[in-house]
């Protein structure tokens, strides 16, 4: 029996696990996807094509590999359709979860009448229904993958539902569907995504045994943990690695290698504390850069320094055995380069994440910086001050950094 390897996010999300998993996939028999949405955004160049993925499992640009949806996702059959258009025949390659939950039209709807109510209190969602399909979820009214294989009954399902919360409905803005054109939109859906439709657990449960070699992949990072994260700013699933469990049936003793993956910066998109985040030139130049913009919806991310505090925090939540450290090259040209490592709350000095970040000041350490590390495939071919940074990051998470990213690219990726 195999364990399954694991990837996790340890920041604010986009910290460059697409090309990770694309990296690992390539030995991989299967990739699964265990929670997040579309909002999620994985970039992933190869040669001079470049793929966004948002729902479909970064496994897919590996011929041999098989692709899972688990349960844990919320699946826009809409985008997930038009997603698949990058790929050739997915029959046999792709699978979806008959548990997890659809996210339809009107989540999203809702979703951005609930932000535009909140004004300057809005959490600077994607808009795209996330929250209000896990919402539907947890509040057992939500509808899953499953029932698209008989349509017209889930349109049945769907105009009861708005019938009864039309009050609801009516206040934010939210149009009633109407039958007919209900019927047919899931009718088209049904078409192209029921022969992808299984039961995954079982599926799991039997590639395992089989001792397949077995990646899972989460969405968005540590720091937006519906629980762990900076609460309310966070998304709506579990992003941690104990996530892959709910998320695709599977228990904890099927986990093998976590790894974690940082920028050797730090971002973050939406609103919400951000204790390391730079206002100033490096803020810019780290954006401009690191062409720090969301590969979901083209928003301007909020750039700063590395913060070891947060990341020894999300090392710890996700049982971390390495760290792939991305974006190295990003800090070429700076002088100076700063690391959080510690935050001053209430006018005292704290080394842990507190319950609100809201009102931490960063107390930073100054490393040399360095003039090049773009492309650079081997470890002691970086400038010295650049193996210094990484071994003091080594030291302050207390966890190997066992893979190093110099460029977009697949091949520039030096591993010790």
């Amino acid at each position: 029996m195999s364990r399954a390897d694991l990837i996790v996010g340890l920041q604010w999300g986009d910290e460059g696990k697409g090309k990770i998993v694309d990296h690992m996939a390539q030995s991989q028999e299967y990739v699964c996807r265990f929670a997040g949405g579309h909002n999620a955004g994985h970039t992933i160049v190869i040669g001079d094509k470049k793929y966004a993925l948002h729902l479909i499992p970064s496994g897919v640009l590996n011929p041999n590999a098989k692709n899972i949806v688990g349960n844990g996702v919320v699946l826009s059959p809409k985008d997930f359709i038009k997603e698949m258009e990058q790929f050739d025949n997915l029959e046999g390659r792709l699978f979806l979860s008959d548990k997890a939950h659809l996210l339809l039209p009107y989540h999203a709807l809702i979703d951005q009448a609930r932000e535009q109510m909140k004004g300057d209190k809005a959490i600077g969602t994607t808009g795209k229904g996330i929250g209000p399909a896990y919402g539907d979820k947890i509040a057992r009214v939500g509808y899953r993958l499953g029932e698209l294989l008989d349509p017209a009954k889930l349109t049945d399902k769907v105009m009861a539902y708005f019938e009864q919360n039309r009050t609801i409905f009516e206040v934010m803005g939210v149009e009633m569907p109407e039958a007919k054109a209900l019927l047919a939109e899931l009718q088209g859906y049904e078409a192209v995504l029921g022969k992808h439709i299984v039961d995954t657990t079982q599926m799991m449960w039997k590639i395992l045994d089989e001792d397949r070699k077995v990646l899972l992949e989460g969405a968005q990072g540590t720091m937006l943990d519906i629980d762990h994260g900076t609460y309310p700013y966070v998304t709506s699933s579990t992003t941690v690695s104990a996530g892959a469990c709910s998320g695709l049936g599977i228990n904890p003793k099927d986990l093998g290698t976590v790894t974690g993956i940082a920028k050797a910066y730090c971002t973050r998109v939406g609103n919400g504390p951000f204790p390391s985040e730079d206002f100033g030139e490096a803020g810019d130049t780290l954006r401009k850069n690191g062409h720090e913009f969301g590969t979901t919806t083209g928003r301007p991310r909020r750039c700063g320094w590395f913060d070891a505090v947060a990341m020894r925090h999300a090392v710890r939540v996700n049982g971390v055995d390495q760290v792939a450290l991305m974006k190295l090259d990003v800090l070429d040209g700076f002088e100076e380069i700063k690391v959080c490592v510690a935050y001053e709350v209430e006018g005292k000095e704290v080394n842990y994440v507190p319950y609100d970040l809201e009102d931490a000041t960063p107390i930073y350490k100054s490393f040399a910086g360095w003039d090049k590390t773009e492309g650079v495939r081997a470890f002691d071919a970086l400038p010295q001050t650049a193996q210094s940074y990484i071994m003091a990051l080594e030291a302050m998470i207390d966890t190997k950094i066992g893979i190093i990213s110099t460029s977009p690219e697949r091949e520039d990726t030096i591993l010790r």
